[in-house]
């Protein structure tokens, strides 16, 4: 046999990148002529030329291709690994089996069809010609039941998602995500394509289109990295990616799910170093903050946080927690997923699959001996009655339920079955919570309708009451630092309702909600609404923002 570093020189690859893929071979192993290939020194269109040389075999020709059907014998083969180490059977005679093949020195394959105990031979095909082969033994192979894939198309799937212009593409739109400091990336199909948005500050914009062509493959890639089903099309999956962009630790939770002229995929970017713990960071006002302060240094107690997904609840749950993590205080946290590692508390993952839901879970938690409890949420009535229970016996327990308002999350846990008595005796405070989107730094001016705005909202009167009389509304202009959106950035908004003696005293009727609003004016508090206008007022964010997401 031709000695193959002799034998490359000949297809004008330099002695010096012969003489570097050798010694990365010899460090990491792998095939020669694929790592010239990866380091762009040798075409893979130049490959058959060179296996043809190497080991004097014959090349398929295009004659051979067109009247060509998968050899009903080759279906009780794994043609699903076959093909993914580029090997197919093409014929079979009283002599033995004739496979094509761009990739003969592959060993995984090699051990297959020994293992098979064939007697074979092997002939080379282009890419091009190997894939008209795939497709067609794709429509030929009826081995798959109805509806999934077969062994050949999944073969090719995987293939297709791990060459470069797939590897490239996801590449460049993660990284441009994270440029953009996008919290998620929604790959949407569309007519044959697929339609790329990023959230950005918690509002879709659209930012590119897939071509038909690297949809699936996308898909695909998508769905290898994350652990996921790749033959599955007709069920929702959710998997996580770990992985480094640019010097970014990065953690990707990915969803996929059926459409009718596709799939879904939805990634949240969870980036280990964008997120800040810290008090000042949520940007909730200052009178709000003190008695959030004086709530979380309580021993025992509840204090529930309440809004819809994307809030920011779990956010502020662990900057409240880093507030409280000192050596003299035993965390623990019971959550579904864990998002962020938080160094000195003890973070426990829900495994409902094998019956340690959230109700379990906290049964466990309280038997450790902890001082402050955590649970991602409260979806139950037996999880809600032991977090009661916990703290009447001395914990103070943080978590979160879905509500509008404050005052609903009293309505809510009744109707989850927790006894009035009990809610009463537990909770400390409930706070709801909203983001709306800050006014970025270096483009935001004064607004130019500023008095048609404040005579529209009556703003006046808030401004008196809640911001000194003072009103500084800004808009949003746009530049390159916030990607021209206007704003930079988010905060909360925030309905704070501690829960005293007088709220404690209101009925829980069909009136209570309505109650409770007049209750806690009295005591201070103000609606998501007026907090928005209150930021709107001291020029951190628009009137706008805070319609859009509090009106």
């Amino acid at each position: 046999m031709t000695n193959l570093p002799q034998l490359l020189q000949s297809f004008n690859v330099s002695l010096a990148d012969v003489e570097k893929a050798t010694a990365y071979q010899r460090k990491y192993g792998g095939q020669l002529e694929q790592i010239l290939v990866s380091m762009g020194s040798l075409s893979s269109e130049m490959l058959p030329d060179v296996y043809a040389k190497l080991l004097s075999l014959p090349r398929l020709s295009d004659d051979q291709i067109a009247d060509w059907t998968l050899p009903s014998q080759a279906k009780t083969m794994p043609l699903t690994a076959l093909a993914d180490k580029g090997w197919l059977p093409f014929a079979v005679n009283d002599a033995g089996w004739q496979f094509v093949t761009i990739a003969p020195l592959n060993k995984d394959a090699q051990e297959i069809v020994t293992g098979l105990e064939l007697d074979c031979c092997l002939m080379l095909a282009s890419s091009e010609q190997f894939n008209k082969l795939a497709a067609v033994a794709q429509q030929q192979d009826d081995t798959a039941p109805s509806g999934e894939l077969t062994s050949i198309e999944e073969a090719r799937l995987r293939e297709l998602a791990s060459e470069a212009p797939t590897v490239n593409l996801l590449n460049a739109l993660i990284t441009k995500a994270l440029r953009q400091r996008a919290s998620d990336m929604h790959i949407e199909p569309s007519q044959g394509r697929a339609k790329v948005r990023f959230r950005i500050d918690g509002v879709l914009q659209d930012i590119d289109i897939i071509p038909a062509s690297l949809v699936l493959p996308v898909t695909t890639r998508l769905k290898i990295l994350s652990n996921m089903d790749i033959a599955e099309k007709r069920r929702p999956q959710d998997g996580k990616i770990e992985m480094r962009i640019g010097g970014i630790e990065l953690d990707i939770r990915v969803s996929a799910l059926p459409l009718n002229d596709g799939e879904s995929v939805v990634m949240r970017f969870l980036r280990k170093d964008a997120i800040r713990y810290d008090m000042n960071v949520l940007g909730i006002a200052a009178d709000i903050e003190q008695q959030i302060l004086q709530d979380i240094k309580t021993t025992a107690g509840v204090v529930l946080l309440t809004g819809p997904t994307g809030s920011g609840k779990t956010t502020s749950l662990y900057t409240f927690l880093n507030k409280l993590n000192t050596p003299g205080v035993k965390i623990i946290t019971l959550e579904d997923p864990v998002e962020y590692q938080l160094d000195g508390i003890n973070q426990v993952q829900v495994q409902a699959d094998i019956g340690f839901d959230f109700a379990a879970g906290l049964r466990s938690i309280v038997r450790q001996d902890p001082d402050i409890i955590m649970l991602g949420e409260i979806r139950d009535k037996e999880t809600a009655g032991i977090a009661m229970q916990s703290a009447l016996t001395g914990h103070l327990v943080f978590s979160t339920v879905h509500t509008n308002d404050a005052p609903s999350a009293y309505t809510r846990l009744l109707d989850l079955g927790v006894e009035e008595f009990l809610l009463n005796a537990a909770l400390v405070s409930i706070v709801a919570q909203r983001l709306v989107r800050r006014l970025c730094p270096d483009c935001a001016k004064p607004a130019d309708d500023a008095q048609a705005l404040s005579e529209r909202y009556q703003l006046a009167q808030y401004a008196t009451e809640l911001n000194n009389g003072k009103v500084e509304l800004h808009q949003a202009v746009g530049c390159e630092h916030c990607n021209f959106s206007g704003y930079q950035g988010r905060l909360a908004i925030i309905e704070y309702l501690r829960c005293t003696d007088e709220i404690k005293a209101i009925p829980k009727d069909q009136n209570f909600i309505q109650l409770a609003r007049r209750q806690n004016r009295k005591q201070g508090g103000r609606t998501l609404l007026e907090d928005g206008l209150l930021k709107a007022l001291q020029g951190s964010t628009t009137i706008e923002e805070v319609l859009r997401v509090a009106g």
